[in-house]
This record gives C-alpha cells, structure tokens and sequence, in this order.
C-alpha cells in the first residue's frame, strides 16, 4: 500500500512513469469491466483510453491515494455511463459480433452471450458489481438510482443469465 500511495503522489506531481505503473496494476480489471459493460472491444478499449486520459490530467485532486482504484473505476464507469446512453439513443444496433479470441472455450462464448442479452443498465450494474467490487449502495449513488432498485435489478439479471445457462 505504501508503495500504490508513492506512486500516486509522484504521478500528482506530473510523473507520467508512476502513472503507467499504477495503471498497469488495474488494466486488466478496467478492460474487463469495460468489455462485459458495452459488450465491444473498440468500445472497451475506447472507453478505457478516455478514463485513463482523464484520470492522468486529474490525478493531483486525489486526495487519498489508497482510493486510487476505486477512483479508476468511478471515472470508467461515467464514461462507459456515457457510452450506454449513446447507444439507447442510436438508431441502427450495434454489432454484436462473435469475440475476438479464436481460444474461447463454448462455456465462455455462451456466458458472453447471456451477458450480452441483457438490457444494457443491467449489463452496466452487474459490472460495477462483479468486476469492480462496488456496493449495491455505491452503484445507486453512481447512476442515481435507489440502492433497492438497483438489488432488485441485479437479482433479476443474475436469475436471467441462470436460466440461459442452464
């Protein structure tokens, strides 16, 4: 912890090397949760590049460096917010194209796809819960919701993906 904290604080002071190495330890858990919250690779990656720009221009408001992660992923999460929104408002649906990696296993194609049914708010508070660790309660202050609401809607999107894969 000491070690994340004087990374932060040297990347508060402009350090773009300390900035890399803290965003190296969460890629893999900002891509994750960005890919299974729009369901788009180009998206995913779009969306992470955007918070990670706008997380280094604003890194010196942090005021607690051990909320780093949690910080990361409030930015990411506004920004694949955004995306969601973009999409309700198109007219002509995105592709939803097989994934990219020819080494996926059946079960993981069919969780993909099951997660992919899903209306895309619940797709977004099933990732904010499972992959980024967020509270019912910090997921409702987040989208404006209430915290009852969003349980309600994270028990029927889990019983909808329990059912399309079984």
């Amino acid at each position: 912890m000491k070690h994340i904290n004087e990374l932060v604080r040297q990347a508060g002071g402009g350090d773009a090397h300390a900035f890399a190495t803290l965003y190296e330890m969460i890629y893999q858990d900002l891509y994750r949760f960005a890919l299974y919250t729009l369901h788009h690779t180009q998206d995913a990656e779009d969306a992470v590049s955007e918070a990670v720009t706008d997380a280094f221009a604003q890194i010196h408001t942090l005021r607690d460096a051990s909320a780093f992660k949690s910080w990361m992923f409030r930015i990411l999460t506004a920004k694949c917010s955004h995306r969601i929104r973009q999409y309700m408002n198109r007219e002509s649906a995105l592709d939803e194209s097989m994934p990219d990696s020819a080494q996926e296993t059946d079960e993981q194609l069919d969780v993909r796809r099951a997660f992919a049914s899903l209306p895309d708010e619940d797709r977004l508070i099933l990732s904010m819960n499972l992959f980024a660790g967020y509270s019912s309660q910090e997921i409702a202050g987040q989208l404006g919701m209430n915290a009852n609401t969003v349980r309600s809607r994270q028990s029927r999107a889990l019983k909808k993906l329990e059912q399309l894969l079984s």
